[in-house]
């Protein structure tokens, strides 16, 4: 196999070449097809998030075909297309695995982080963190709903029934939820960088009744707002822009300090949450609902020895939607 390891904390990815590995009991090795790039995969690679494991494959957008399966494997198949997303494993016996919020498990493991991921031509997997893609969609289109668009539907559902929802980062995640959110007859409101009229405008054109930099304030009071850039000052922009007892979600691993607010901006009921990782029942929710709506994921593609290009242009916003890698 062929892949692009991180070998040290701020540094460029290498490419390597490594053995095949055997799939041990209860997992499946996967030949990888296709790979997206998350603002996850920076904070790993920018020593953003505490106690990677070094050296490190990143990626956790995974799409691919089963070619081998370890033992005791018996839901999954040979030639069997799945996906591979961020909580790569749980301890099954936490107090918050035994209560259905295995996203909060105590021992975890995940993908591209504390265990190999999809930067590479194959991968190991935990069977059971696999998620059946069928045939529908292609490798590529599929890639950014594993992560962006898990997490972004997490981050929906907790934002409750809310009618009208602002959106600040308006990324790979924000690009898919926008679609999902017009689907269920939601008003999206897209807030950008300031000045960035282009991601404006291709938030527009994806539906959303109004979009501008996060500097301004929208025409009427968001029931909820969703937080996907890592700017901890965009907590107290969103708080301003929702109603009383309107809801802010953080959605991202990684914040950068919040700074400090007034209490009357929280005042009024107001609430502010963070979503943690996702459930495997987050996937099958949402991989299900998906071909329903028929989310088209906007891609730009890279060569898998071009990971490094891909996450500098992630870093500096010269795309708009998702990049993902192709070996």
């Amino acid at each position: 196999m062929q892949a692009m390891v991180l070998k040290a904390i701020g540094t460029p990815l290498v490419w390597t070449e490594l053995p095949d590995r055997e799939p041990g009991p209860g997992e499946v090795r996967v030949r990888i097809s296709a790979c997206g790039v998350c603002r996850t995969d920076l904070h790993v690679v920018d020593g953003e998030l505490p106690n990677p494991r070094v050296p490190i494959i990143p990626g956790h957008e995974i799409v691919g075909r089963i070619e081998a399966v370890g033992p005791g494997v018996a839901d999954r198949r040979l030639n069997e297309r799945v996906g591979i997303p961020w909580l790569g494993h749980t301890c099954g016996t936490c107090p918050y695995c035994r209560s259905v919020r295995e996203n909060l498990c105590d021992a975890p493991e995940f993908t591209g982080y504390t265990r190999d991921g999809g930067y590479a031509t194959s991968v190991i997997a935990d069977a059971s963190f696999t998620f059946p893609l069928g045939e529908k969609g292609s490798d590529v289109s599929l890639a950014p709903l594993l992560c962006a668009g898990l997490i972004g539907w997490r981050s929906l559902v907790i934002a409750g029934e809310a009618e009208r929802i602002g959106l600040y980062g308006f990324g790979a995640a924000a690009h898919i939820i926008t679609q999902v959110a017009r689907w269920q007859g939601r008003a999206v409101s897209a807030f950008t960088r300031p000045g960035d009229e282009g991601t404006q405008d291709f938030a527009r054109r994806l539906g959303a009744v109004w979009a501008a930099g996060s500097d301004k304030m929208p025409p009427q009071p968001l029931d909820a707002a969703i937080i996907f850039a890592p700017v901890g000052g965009l907590v107290p922009i969103a708080l301003r822009a929702v109603r009383k007892g309107g809801r802010v979600v953080c959605a991202g691993i990684h914040m950068s300090n919040i700074p400090s607010f007034p209490y009357s901006i929280l005042w009024e009921e107001r609430q502010l949450v963070s979503v943690a990782n996702l459930t495997r029942k987050d996937g099958i929710d949402f991989l299900r609902l998906a071909p329903k709506i028929g989310i088209a994921a906007e891609t730009t593609t890279y060569p898998l020895r071009e990971a490094n290009r891909a996450l500098d242009d992630l870093r500096a916003g010269r795309f708009d939607g998702a990049a993902v890698l192709v070996p």
